[in-house]
Parts: structure tokens; C-alpha cells; sequence
């Protein structure tokens, strides 16, 4: 179980896997779509795969693969997961969500800060949705200006470039993502 325990709190979000399995698939390439780059462990293909499995079992993960863990925490398998996308309550569990657009160079740096931390992510490069248009206001609306970047922590609303700036500046960001679990060191 502390195998389990210390491979699941290596990153924000870990999905253990198997390689053949659909739903693992499925479940992988959900979280790479919104952008978070995930650690994947294929219990098939590792040397403890078996006893790893045995101790998701153990955990309630039933069946035991894909078994996805958020800020070290056990969340759940496929059902559990699409659940919480459909009710909406996913990407609030995120710790950092970044909104963007792929041609500005705010927003790549702002990225590219983050990646740098290790922060796993979710990006939305709004101007390659459907509904980014709509996002674009309620960031608005939430004071964001300009729109993009828009970094959310925690599920709250940070800001933008000078924003997270002038948090790093002040030494406040990184205690900030050690409090919403999105950063270890």
C-alpha cells in the first residue's frame, strides 16, 4: 500500500492503467485532452503491477484499472470520473487550470512558467473550442483583463500575467500551489 501511496502522489494526477485495457485508454486520453500531463503507470507492463493491483483492490477500485488519484487522493475508476466531468465537479478537483489562447504569448509563457514548477495542468486554448467565445466573457465578467491567461488555483480564480507575476515576486505563489496540493516541493 505505501508503493501505492508514494507512486500516486508523484504528480497531481496519476492514473494507474493497464495497456490493453479500453476504459484505461479512454480515461488517459480524457485527462490529455484537457491538457494534463499525467503519470501513467501500465500494471502490465511493471514489475509490481500485480501486488499494485492487489492494493487498488483493496482501496475500492473496482474493477481495479484505470484508478485515477488527484492530489494524492483516490478518486476513482471510469464511472466515477465521467460522473464527476458530467456534473461538472472534474476540473475544479484540477488544482491548476489555465485558460488560453495558442497564439498568445502571455498565455505560452505563463505555460511554460507553470511546466517549469512542475505544476500539472489543465490548458484550454480557447480559441480551439467550441465554446470559447462564451468562456472568454464569463472571464471577463470575472474580471480577467485581458481574458487570457486566466489561472485558476485551487478552483478559485487567481488571475492573469501580472497576477501570478507579482505572486512569484512576493514569494506567495508557491506557498499558494503547496496549499492547493498542485506543487509537493
Amino acid at each position: 500500500m505505501d508503493k501505492v501511496t508514494r507512486m500516486a502522489s508523484e504528480r497531481p494526477v496519476v492514473i494507474f492503467s493497464k495497456s490493453f485495457c479500453g476504459l484505461s485508454h479512454t480515461i488517459k486520453t480524457f485527462f490529455s485532452e484537457f491538457g494534463v500531463n499525467s503519470a501513467v503507470h501500465e500494471l502490465d507492463e511493471i514489475a509490481m503491477g500485480k501486488e499494485i493491483e492487489q492494493a487498488l483492490s483493496r482501496l475500492g477500485s473496482n474493477p481495479t484499472v484505470p484508478a485515477v488519484f488527484i492530489g494524492g487522493e483516490f478518486v476513482g475508476g471510469y464511472n466515477e470520473i465521467t460522473t464527476l466531468h458530467l456534473r461538472q465537479e472534474l476540473i475544479p478537483m484540477l488544482r491548476l487550470v489555465i485558460f488560453s489562447k495558442s497564439f498568445c504569448g502571455l498565455s505560452h509563457t505563463i505555460k511554460t512558467f507553470f511546466s517549469e514548477f512542475g505544476v500539472n495542468s489543465a490548458v484550454h486554448e480557447l480559441d480551439e473550442i467550441a465554446m470559447g467565445k462564451e468562456i472568454e466573457q464569463a472571464l471577463s465578467r470575472l474580471g480577467s483583463n485581458p481574458t487570457v491567461p486566466a489561472v485558476f488555483i485551487g478552483g478559485e480564480f487567481v488571475g492573469g500575467y501580472n497576477e501570478i507575476t507579482t505572486l512569484h515576486l512576493r514569494q506567495e505563489l508557491i506557498p499558494m500551489l503547496r496549499r492547493a496540493r498542485a506543487i509537493w516541493v
